[in-house]
Formats: C-alpha cells, sequence, structure tokens
C-alpha cells in the first residue's frame, strides 16, 4: 500500500489537535479511555445532562500538557451539544498572558467568549457590565489623549461602527487588546477591577448568564457549558506578593471560577495536584479534578501492556490508513517501519504521551525523508531528544528520578512538581492502580543506570 511521505509527515504534526467535530479529524482519533482508568469524558457528560442538567457545575480537568486533553474536551462540546446543550469552547491563551494572569482576565475572557457566540440572540443590556468596562477604559486611558489614541472615545467603549448598539464581546475585546502586550496597563486594570471582582461576577451571573441560559432555552436549548482550554498552561511565576500564580488563580481565586452560573469546566496544571495547597484546592472546588493519565504502554514491573501498546499503534497507522479497519492496518506496518518492532519501541518511548509520540515520529520521517522508517534512525531521533530534554536537569533532580524509578511514586514535594510540570515524570493508571515512571527517554541515561 503506497503512502506520500509528506502527508504523513503533515498528518502527524504534534502541535495539531485533533478536532474531532470537522468531519475530516474523526477518522484519527483513537478512544483510549479503556486503558486510562475510565471514560472520563463520558462521566463529565453524564454530570452536566443527566446529574445536574439545570444547576451550576464547575469541573477541573488536568493531565500532561499534550497527553490529550484538547482533543476530548472537543469531544465532550460535539457529545453536549448533540445532546442539545449551547456549548462555548475557547483557548484561553488565545485571550490572557499566560505569563500575568488575574481572575478578572479569566472572568472577562469567558464573558467575551459566551456573548460573542449568542450574537443571533438579543440579550438585554448589560447596564452593570457596561458601567465597570467603562469605567476600566477610563483608567486606561487616563494618561492618554484621544488623539493618540486614534479610537472612539471613552462614552463609545463598546460601540462599533457598523453597530449602534452596546457589544459586551466588543468592549471586552477593545481592553483586552489596549491591554494585552502592556503588563503596566494590564496592572492598572487588575488594580481597578480587584476590588469590583465581586460585582463582577454577578453582573455577569445577572446580566449576561442567566438573560443567556434563558433565552437558549427559549429556542429549544437545555442549557450552556462553557469549556476554557489551555487554563493549564498559565505559567508558574511569583506573583508580586509573593505567591506562585498557579495557587493564587486556582486556591486563593478558586470560590470564583466555581460561581459563574452554567455549566463550566476549566483545564488546571497538572503540578498542582503535588502542590502543598492542593488539599485546600480540592475544598474550593465542589469535587477533585479528573485526571487523564498517559496512556500505559508498560505494567510497573516492566512488561509490556499489550492493550495500551496495541491503541498507541493504532495511533500511528491510523494517520497512515484512516480508512482501512484496525486489523488490516496491522498487515500493512511494513509499508511504514521496516519492521513492526520499530513501531513497538517508538511507543515504548514515548511513555503513552500523545504529543511526545509525534514529536518522535515526526522527527523521524523528516530525518529518514523516504519508507520504511529504520530503527537505526529511530535511535538517533530518540538520542537527540535525550539530549535535549536532560540537559536542565540538576543533581537533585536526578535523585528525585531515581526515587521515582525505584517507588513508583510522586510527593506533594516542590522539586516533583517541576518534574511533573517538565514531563520527566509521567502518571498512568490502570485496572484500579496508579502509579508513575520516569519518561522513557531518560531512563538510559548513566545517571539512571
Amino acid at each position: 500500500m503506497t503512502i506520500d511521505i509528506r502527508k504523513f509527515y503533515q498528518i502527524t504534526n504534534p502541535s495539531k489537535t485533533l478536532n474531532i467535530n470537522n468531519g475530516v479529524d474523526d477518522q484519527y482519533y483513537i478512544d483510549f479511555s479503556s486503558v486510562r482508568g475510565g471514560d472520563i469524558i463520558s462521566e463529565l457528560k453524564e454530570k452536566i445532562t443527566f446529574w445536574q442538567p439545570d444547576e451550576p457545575t464547575c469541573t477541573l480537568f488536568t493531565g500532561h500538557i499534550g497527553c490529550g486533553k484538547s482533543t476530548e474536551l472537543l469531544r465532550l462540546q460535539a457529545e453536549l451539544e448533540k445532546d442539545n446543550f449551547h456549548v462555548v469552547y475557547f483557548e484561553s491563551s488565545e485571550d490572557l498572558v499566560t505569563t500575568d494572569v488575574d481572575i478578572a482576565d479569566v472572568m472577562l475572557a469567558i464573558a467575551r467568549r459566551v456573548s460573542q457566540s449568542l450574537d443571533k440572540i438579543t440579550l438585554e443590556e448589560p447596564k452593570k457590565l457596561k458601567e465597570l468596562l467603562q469605567g476600566a477604559w477610563k483608567v486606561l486611558n487616563a494618561e492618554v489623549t484621544a488623539a493618540e489614541l486614534k479610537v472612539p472615545g471613552v462614552g463609545d467603549l463598546g460601540f462599533s461602527q457598523e453597530n449602534e448598539k452596546f457589544s459586551l464581546a466588543f468592549g471586552i475585546g477593545k481592553i483586552t487588546a489596549r491591554t494585552k502586550s502592556d503588563p503596566s496597563l494590564r496592572e492598572k486594570l487588575n488594580q481597578f477591577l480587584a476590588p469590583q471582582k465581586l460585582t463582577l461576577l454577578q453582573a455577569i451571573n445577572q446580566e449576561l448568564l442567566a438573560d443567556a441560559i434563558a433565552k437558549l432555552k427559549q429556542q429549544g436549548k437545555k442549557g450552556l457549558t462553557v469549556i476554557v482550554d489551555n487554563l493549564d498552561r498559565i505559567d508558574n511565576r511569583v506573583k508580586a506578593w509573593g505567591r506562585p500564580q498557579q495557587e493564587y488563580l486556582f486556591v486563593d481565586q478558586g470560590e470564583f471560577l466555581t460561581k459563574l452560573n452554567c455549566h463550566i469546566v476549566y483545564t488546571m496544571p497538572l503540578s498542582l495536584k503535588f502542590s502543598n495547597d492542593y488539599g485546600m484546592l480540592t475544598q474550593r472546588f465542589p469535587e477533585d479534578p479528573k485526571v487523564l493519565p498517559m496512556v500505559p504502554v508498560q505494567f510497573p514491573d516492566g512488561s509490556i501492556h499489550a492493550s495500551g501498546m496495541a491503541l498507541m499503534q493504532q495511533m500511528v497507522l491510523a494517520r497512515a490508513f484512516p480508512e482501512i479497519a484496525p486489523a488490516e492496518r496491522l498487515k500493512n506496518i511494513t509499508a511504514i517501519f521496516d519492521d513492526a518492532t520499530t513501531l513497538e519501541h517508538l511507543c515504548r518511548m514515548s511513555g503513552g504521551h500523545v504529543r511526545d509520540l509525534l514529536r518522535l515520529l515526526n522527527s523521524l520521517i523528516q530525518k529518514q525523508r523516504e519508507f520504511p522508517l529504520r530503527r537505526e534512525t529511530l535511535e538517533t531521533v530518540i538520542r537527540e531528544r535525550r539530549n535535549e530534554i536532560m540537559m536542565p536537569i540538576s543533581p537533585q533532580e536526578w535523585q528525585l528520578l531515581r526515587r521515582v524509578k525505584e517507588t513508583k511514586k510522586v510527593s506533594d514535594d516542590e522539586g516533583y512538581q517541576k518534574l511533573i510540570r517538565s514531563r520527566f515524570v509521567f502518571e498512568y493508571r490502570s485496572g484500579g492502580e496508579s502509579w508513575f515512571e520516569v519518561n522513557p527517554i531518560l531512563t538510559e541515561t548513566e545517571e539512571l543506570l
């Protein structure tokens, strides 16, 4: 069976998220729930559609960056929309400066995206929100003349030239654009909104969400769900007052995240599960975070996890042969690789991390430039990747990695948080069992032998 190597390279791009809603990517999707300890997305859907359809829900969803959370959340969107819910999915990294996030930034981003998604529904004018936004606009422009700005005056915030009616999304968008590249303006905005965040929350709930849900139900929709993706990517740098940003947002301000009166799902940094403040975080939210673990490709004793390995192999083969049955794909492995063991080794060295598998595969294709992809070239790619990721590892971190390798456990120590964030350590769940492993790329280093 002939395969276009350039097309194969493009479809294995590790930076591309599968969107099973577009009618094309669904043929490449592999359901890993059977080896990940359960179908988390079905649980989330049931919570919203069956258990609490008419009550607000709030869920934290976490896992290693690149493990497939976005793909699964897009599947959740598709499932909820089939069940007649209005779903607003957005990547928060497009709205927020991930190195400097405040709770008001998150609330404004949600309000903007919800308002934007309802452009065909006429909502009541949000008077309090309008007042808050215009106050913020005055603060931001206090030291700049209208001529220098070359934008409509303060009183025109939220009014586009095409439409004289106030647009909440347009108004928030102008403020976001004004502050995104200027830290001093972001600081001014947060200083203005911080004392009023409760007022902001109440205004969003009363003037936007309540009206939106009522109008949606009049149109036959069952409710509103907001999915805030990429919030797990916020930087953990320390705020000016000494608090790490992730703990500040999800622990100190967690109560505000839970108080929006709609169904809402946030992605959360996995490292927070290993923070000393994790117990406090679980008190802020109605239930523990849902974790999307790695796909297990081997058991703690080092033996191959047959089911996990088979699904990871299918993920690769589906990119090459999307139109044929899984069993038939296995018969065509040698059309891509020099031997079936090369594909197995690729999957094992990925550690069951979806994006890392694609990264290794993509580099292998680029380096080889022709089929079949050979084992010796794969070993070169692995060595290059190993050299790249081991450079920043300190002697203390090597010691922690040796401990993980021996015990298959981590603690709430700050050092382990960095190992999790840096993807030096992966979490697995299978058959009711949970364990941790060092990233297989690192296991053959002198420091761990």
